[in-house]
């Protein structure tokens, strides 16, 4: 793994500094831009990486990760553009878009853009990647070997793409958490304890994915498995479809991306 800078030392920085130590990078090899002294303490701490309070401290690695709010990155860009020559630049802050960015940081072109979810805090997240023609294979490769280091990824072909990413792989948790807490609230309306329903419904989800995962079988084929004809489960479904879940899954994930790309098209008039 190369050399890494990070601009930005909040949960999603730290969960990837510990995925890339993990896998190999030594520590100092790491060093972080941060200006929350309690942060920088922490990082120094936890994984022993070097820390600084400004960019002007900074070595500025060839690969930096840009994981600051979105909507403080046209200030930290500007400060960062002058510094900037061959370096690929690797944007997680959420929305905004590689052309804005570049513009931002002075017409820098070897940027790629990267849409993590939050599993990346347990390594076990999947993030969408995206980048221009200007970016070559070896440095897609590079950035993908960040990303992996917390999780999965896939890449897209176009940037718009990366608004449908957010809305189902970025969003999605919160729509795993909402099942849940609905199940859990389901156990304990028929009399069962809190505790009890709550590791039900957690590693049903749990086993469920896993089971999905590693199958390699279609999610149909493994709900038509477990919905024997008369039985209690083709029961439940049959709930489910007349209250027409499924049409309004679609429906949330379609309102996200539209709320992505709006977003973007705001984030994109802050500079």
């Amino acid at each position: 793994m190369h050399k890494v800078s990070f601009i930005g030392g909040g949960n999603m920085a730290a969960a990837i500094i510990g995925g890339l130590i993990a896998s190999g990078t030594q520590p100092a090899d790491i060093e972080v831009v941060e200006i929350n002294a309690d942060a920088r303490a922490h990082l120094a701490a936890r994984y022993g990486v070097v820390t600084h309070t400004d960019l002007s401290q900074a070595r500025l690695h060839a690969l930096i990760v840009l994981a600051v709010k979105p909507q403080t990155l046209p200030e930290v860009a500007a400060t960062l553009a002058s510094h900037l020559a061959g370096h690929l630049v690797v944007s997680i802050a959420a929305g905004v878009r590689v052309a804005d960015l570049s513009r931002w940081l002075g017409g820098h072109a070897r940027i790629v853009r990267a849409m993590p979810n939050t599993p990346a805090l347990v390594q076990a997240g999947i993030a969408g990647l995206f980048a221009p023609p200007a970016v070559s294979q070896e440095a897609r490769s590079q950035a993908e070997a960040v990303l992996r280091s917390v999780g999965r990824v896939v890449w897209v072909e176009d940037e718009p793409q990366l608004d449908t990413v957010t809305a189902v792989s970025g969003s999605g948790p919160a729509y795993v958490f909402y099942f849940i807490e609905s199940l859990e609230a389901a156990g304990v309306a028929q009399g069962m304890s809190p505790d009890t329903a709550r590791q039900l419904a957690l590693q049903t989800f749990f086993g469920a994915a896993k089971l999905a995962l590693e199958s390699g079988e279609e999610p149909a084929v493994l709900r038509q498995r477990v919905t024997s004809k008369g039985g209690t489960t083709e029961r439940g479904i049959a709930v489910l479809e007349a209250a027409a879940v499924k049409l309004a899954i679609g429906q949330a994930v379609e309102a996200a991306s539209r709320r992505s790309a709006e977003l973007g098209d705001e984030l994109g008039r802050l500079a």
